[in-house]
């Protein structure tokens, strides 16, 4: 492999020599390095850029592929259910099937489909040819210093040990003692259940971090509502209302929704200024959002609760309770996971040590799976390749929009890039005032629930619900379902500003 790499690198090399002479030192190229006129057009200074640096065209329309692709995703899981279909039926039929012990063949075709239908791994796949891009007009030597050096993490390797940690035994028998208060109080049937998680949980998340509360929703959303087979449109309702609960939820502290952490310390925004800035308003959007599409879907929730007579309050998500010096074991490695999550070095280092006291407490813990997480994971940090390659568009259209259209941009770019990156390419802005941070982040939190790709949390609520849905979470379908949670987030952050 290293011979390989330095072929690679003396093939790179000519490449990496015309780059040191047109004097270009960093890659990707940086907002600052453009040759920008005062008083250009939005229009010139994009032309511009895509003169200056032909690959931002390439990037971003693999970008916008790869954007396309999430939404053709639950095609290709059904495609890959047929063909696995198709392959067993042709396999009994075969004479290799009637010989004793033989074990059927793998289709190659359909397990291929198959990562092409999940969503969680569409941005790390499409990765593979922005990098052969980069290789071909850079130099392989540049395209691995991007990934060495230039693309950042931190934020997928976070939400991997923190999903870990969040969905162990333990973790979700305290998280749902915490919300069997509020089921306790609507009767503990799967109506309440859905009116606590929604309510409760997103905001817990400020405590918590936004990763955590949606695993811990998600996963007593499974148990406590979706086993019970809603309807179509009640369970889009619900996925895309937990979506949004969760993207507004963590804005009452400075570090638990990844948008408000890629800017706090540089705008200087602490837990009190969150608080009474975001949070107020955010409780009261969450709380409202989930009343009026409780009101909207109260035949389906009826209907729900019907096909559940005898519900069980205190049937748990695990098969036993766990011991107090058990759940404050994982709470306290949730703890360091939070407190150093900028640091993966750390983060590895404990996500080792919490697997060593899961193996020493596991006749109390259920076996740790770490697929879900790394597949969100693998989702983020393709997403960090590809948004590293935007702010030559996203920079400009952010700079020049006035405060209502600045709103309605910052909320639609989320829907198509993790508003994390909008509000950390916002931050990039000189200058900025108070009303422009106020506004790119309101239309950050308000859009992070309108695809799975607009906030990091989305992809973990994804992971664990998409089974209860045919082929998977369909982009459109979620999308649309979004409308009235959006239309309550603008008018308590825009409206009444």
């Amino acid at each position: 492999m290293g011979a390989l790499a330095h072929m690679l690198d003396i093939i790179g090399a000519p490449w990496s020599v015309l780059e040191g002479a047109s004097g270009v030192a960093e890659f990707p190229r940086s907002v600052a390095s453009y040759s920008d006129q005062a008083g250009e057009s939005l229009k010139q200074i994009l032309l511009n850029r895509v003169s200056a640096e032909p690959l931002n065209l390439v990037a971003t329309g693999i970008f916008l592929l790869a954007i396309l692709h999430t939404f053709c995703a639950p095609f290709f899981a059904r495609l890959a259910k047929q063909l696995e279909e198709s392959h067993h039926l042709r396999w009994l039929e075969s004479e290799e099937a009637a010989a004793e012990g033989a074990e059927e063949p793998v289709s190659f075709i359909a397990v291929f489909m198959n990562y092409l239908g999940e969503i969680e791994a569409v941005f790390g796949l499409w990765a593979v040819p922005l990098l052969g891009a980069i290789a071909l007009n850079k130099g392989w030597g540049t395209a691995r210093s991007f990934l060495e050096t230039s693309a950042h993490f931190n934020e997928a390797v976070f939400v991997v040990v923190v999903m870990a940690i969040a969905s162990t035994q333990p973790i979700l028998f305290l998280g749902e003692k915490i919300l069997s208060v509020g089921a306790r109080l609507g009767g503990g049937n799967p109506v309440a259940w859905w009116f606590s998680i929604l309510v409760l949980g997103p905001i817990l998340g400020s405590l918590i971090t936004e990763p955590a509360a949606m695993t811990i929703c998600a996963l007593l959303l499974a148990q406590h509502f979706f086993r019970y087979r809603p309807s179509k449109r009640l369970a889009y309702a619900t996925v895309a209302l937990l979506f949004c609960n969760v993207s507004i939820g963590g804005v009452l502290t400075h570090f638990a929704a990844p948008p408000v952490l890629m800017v706090a310390t540089r705008w200087g925004w602490d837990s009190g200024f969150m608080f009474w800035t975001f949070g107020v308003r955010a409780v009261a959007a969450v709380c409202l959002s989930t009343a009026a599409v409780g009101i909207l879907m109260r035949r389906d929730l009826k209907a729900l609760r019907g096909r559940v007579p005898t519900f069980e309050l205190d049937h748990p998500v695990q098969e036993r309770s766990v011991p107090t010096g058990v759940v404050l074991g994982n709470v306290l490695f949730l703890v360091w996971t939070v407190t150093h999550a900028n640091s993966p070095r750390l983060l590895i280092i404990g996500l080792l040590f919490f697997l060593a006291f899961v193996d020493a407490t596991r006749h109390f813990q259920r076996s740790v799976s770490l697929r879900a997480p790394l597949l969100v994971g693998f989702f983020l940090a393709g997403l960090v390749i590809h948004g590293s390659f935007q702010a030559w568009w996203i920079e400009p259209l952010l700079e020049r929009a006035s405060d209502v259209p600045l709103f309605f941009t910052t909320l639609g770019l989320s829907a198509f890039n993790d508003n994390a990156a909008i509000t950390y390419l916002a931050s990039l802005v000189p200058d900025s005032t108070p009303d422009l941070r106020y506004i790119v982040m309101s239309g950050a939190v308000a859009g992070g629930g309108l695809t799975i790709m607009a906030n990091a949390p989305n992809p973990i609520g994804n992971s664990i619900l998409s089974r209860f849905f045919d082929g998977g979470v369909s982009q459109v379908a979620l999308l649309a379902s979004t409308a009235i949670p959006v239309v309550i987030n603008v008018i308590f952050f825009l409206l009444l500003r």
